[in-house]
């Protein structure tokens, strides 16, 4: 960590790891997101059409388990790739380091002059980055890859099936325990209240508008919660199940 940076910015993130946590963070509140939709518009749907217990708690358990276990599995195929990617470069990287120096060492020089900086200054940088770190002065140069931020696929997947069941438990918890008149519009409105944290929260790691962005997300849950109970309610009266 560079000690005059973190005096005189102590709230910006110059140490390492940045890269992982974001990804967590990403796919946390995009798990939550998902798990809180995607099980309200089950257990929703199947209110509609009955309001039984049994049912609600079967498509409930169905829909938190799958969906959580779909989230992990897609989400660590995904950063899997990624990390790939980058440990291969990084590996790469390495070799050319310990195989052709002086021709490693002309390539941070030209990145370096590119950006203004004269020859000579250039040069000086480059050999003196490659003295304190050789390996993780050309990534970053070269690549913009810093070694300690290789993404973990297990830590987004559990992160990411994690989040899933917190987001999802609220509706289930909702249309199971409320009382059977008010299920769905109690359910309803718990789902809205959650999408605008996911939506506030979204917005702020991205950097966007919040109140574009949590619009978004609300109208998309409230959409998918109206499309799913009229299916269910339609199922219902019509006795097709």
């Amino acid at each position: 960590m560079n000690d005059a940076a973190a005096l005189h910015h102590p709230d910006e993130p110059h140490q390492g790891g940045l890269a992982q946590r974001l990804n967590w963070l990403r796919a946390g509140v995009l798990g939550a997101n998902d798990g809180i939709i995607s099980v309200a518009a089950v257990v929703v749907g199947v209110a509609g059409a009955s309001t039984a217990t049994a049912p609600i708690l079967a498509s409930g358990i169905a829909a938190l388990v799958g969906g959580a276990l779909s989230m992990a599995v897609g989400e660590y195929v995904s950063v899997s790739s990624q990390s790939d990617s980058q440990k291969a470069l990084i590996e790469k990287e390495r070799q050319e380091l310990d195989t052709m120096p002086s021709e490693e060492l002309d390539e941070p020089t030209a990145l370096y002059e590119a950006q203004g900086i004269s020859h000579a200054t250039a040069r000086q940088v480059a050999v003196e980055l490659t003295e304190h770190d050789a390996l993780r002065a050309h990534l970053s140069a070269e690549l913009g890859i810093d070694p300690d931020d290789v993404v973990s696929p297990w830590a987004a997947a559990f992160a990411s099936a994690l989040s899933f069941l917190c987001g999802g438990i609220l509706p289930f918890l909702f249309v199971l325990l409320v009382p059977a008149p008010w299920k769905v519009p109690v359910t309803f409105l718990a789902v809205l209240a959650a999408l605008v944290l996911t939506g506030t929260i979204s917005a702020r790691i991205g950097g966007s508008s919040k109140r574009l962005g949590t619009l978004r997300i609300v109208a998309g849950g409230a959409v998918a919660l109206a499309v799913t109970f009229g299916i269910g309610a339609l199922l219902g009266t019509t006795g097709a199940v």
